[in-house]
């Protein structure tokens, strides 16, 4: 993999007139980037410190929550099979939803698998009953609009995520097989409702640059407030449900969702031609997407080591197999009809 120096060198792929109007909604002046990204350490989950570590991260980087606010929690809930590694961990969720609560915040926590309810994998990741205990359940993203995004695709997206006041993103860093790691923008897809998710990585599958265009373009348009990512016991190996946990132990945060990923990368040595999610966000100029962007306010990256984190050499295709779409389909149709 070559070095961050020598891609940046290589690369041609500039938009100075996008970078300025998006600096310039963010109440920024070229070449004032000062993104902050706030790490903390966290061995276990269990710790008795998480709530302490997660309410710090989420005021140092500045993310407020009125009294009344309607703020939607979006943890990854991908699927019921090896869900203690492949969903964010609830303990982590439950943090986050208490900090919002004592805020005075309406909280919902929702998400959208790709089969299934998300209330059912929930009860299998243990977040149904961590948040019983602060009187939180687990909705599944619903009300699909047909939304035609800038890349021109159009996708049914969530109008429950396009609707809140504010979104908490909440996901798991994790080895990917057809995008080799994903963070927080891939965890944005799941606002994406249901089966559609299955059916756009069919639809795009013959054009991968569109469906990262897509990836990228939601989430831009949905109201992301910041993103606080569970990096205690990451994927590696295989994923996005399949891996294994790698002994991280980071939490991070920032209120830009391409902030925390480009931090990821960073730390895991990665270059942009290695994920084509941070390549396009650097195509973009997004604020964010390059290093120099961003300021670390609390931990600092090279005190956590994630040399022996592996990720996939080779990608899979973003096409699925149709059968495993189908199976996948029934499979959920069964569940619902058995009130599973």
């Amino acid at each position: 993999m070559r070095s961050i120096r020598s891609w940046f060198t290589e690369s041609t792929a500039v938009a100075s007139e996008m970078r300025l109007a998006i600096l310039s909604a963010h109440g920024l002046q070229s070449g004032t980037m000062d993104i902050k990204v706030a790490l903390a350490r966290m061995i276990e989950y269990e710790s008795t410190l998480l709530d302490a570590a997660v309410a710090a991260l989420l005021e140092d980087i500045g993310f407020e929550a009125q009294r009344g606010d309607r703020v939607l929690v979006k943890p990854n809930l991908v699927n019921s099979t090896n869900a203690a590694v492949s969903c964010t961990n609830p303990l982590v969720v439950r943090s986050a939803c208490r900090w919002l609560l004592d805020q005075g915040a309406r909280v919902t926590v929702a998400d959208s698998p790709a089969f299934g309810s998300a209330a059912q994998v929930a009860r299998a990741s243990g977040l149904a009953r961590a948040l019983n205990e602060i009187g939180l359940k687990v909705a599944t993203l619903g009300r699909p609009v047909q939304t035609k995004l800038p890349c021109g695709v159009t996708i049914g997206v969530s109008r429950d995520a396009l609707d809140a006041g504010t979104i908490l993103n909440v996901p798991r860093l994790k080895a990917h097989g057809q995008m080799r790691v994903t963070a927080g923008v891939k965890n944005l897809f799941g606002c994406v409702c249901g089966a559609r998710k299955a059916l756009a990585h069919n639809r795009l599958g013959d054009a991968p640059e569109r469906f990262v265009s897509m990836l990228v373009d939601l989430a831009e348009i949905l109201p992301h407030g910041a993103t606080l990512l569970d990096a205690v016991h990451p994927m590696h190996k295989s994923g996005p449900i399949k891996g294994e946990p790698y002994p991280l132990g980071m939490l991070a945060a920032s209120t830009s969702v391409h902030a925390v990923d480009t931090a990821v990368y960073d730390l895991l040595n990665l270059t942009p031609a290695d994920v084509s999610l941070w390549a396009e966000a650097i195509r973009r100029d997004l604020p964010g997407a390059q290093p120099g962007d961003i300021r670390y306010s609390m931990e600092q990256p090279d005190g956590f080591d994630a040399s022996n984190m592996i990720l996939p050499d080779t990608l899979d295709p973003i096409r699925f197999d149709p059968l495993r779409v189908v199976k996948g389909r029934l499979k959920s149709l069964k569940k619902r009809l058995l009130g599973d």
